[in-house]
């Protein structure tokens, strides 16, 4: 009996030595790094709003603060031709 229970505890050191760290699945960093910046997702999200109420003459200061803190050419771009929107 003491010899199956040593050799439970031998065994589980072996299966822990083979089993890969996380360090080791870990990914490599990337160069691209997404932030979220709280001042750029709330401009967006008033673009998104200004557009859906059609206050467009909001729209150019929303954009501007959104781009300041970050926001990329393409993220205002899929506000403005979101198709799902029908301006009227």
């Amino acid at each position: 009996m003491i010899k199956e229970i040593t050799g439970f505890f031998v065994a589980k050191r072996e299966e822990e030595k083979k089993m890969p760290k996380v360090s080791e699945n870990a990914r490599a960093p990337t160069l691209l790094r997404v932030r979220r910046n709280p001042v750029k997702l709330t401009a967006l999200l008033y673009l998104k709003e200004a557009l859906r109420k059609e206050r467009y003459e909001e729209c150019s200061e929303f954009i501007r603060v959104a781009k300041e803190f970050g926001a990329q050419e393409r993220e205002v771009e899929e506000l403005l031709e979101d198709s799902r929107r029908m301006p009227r």
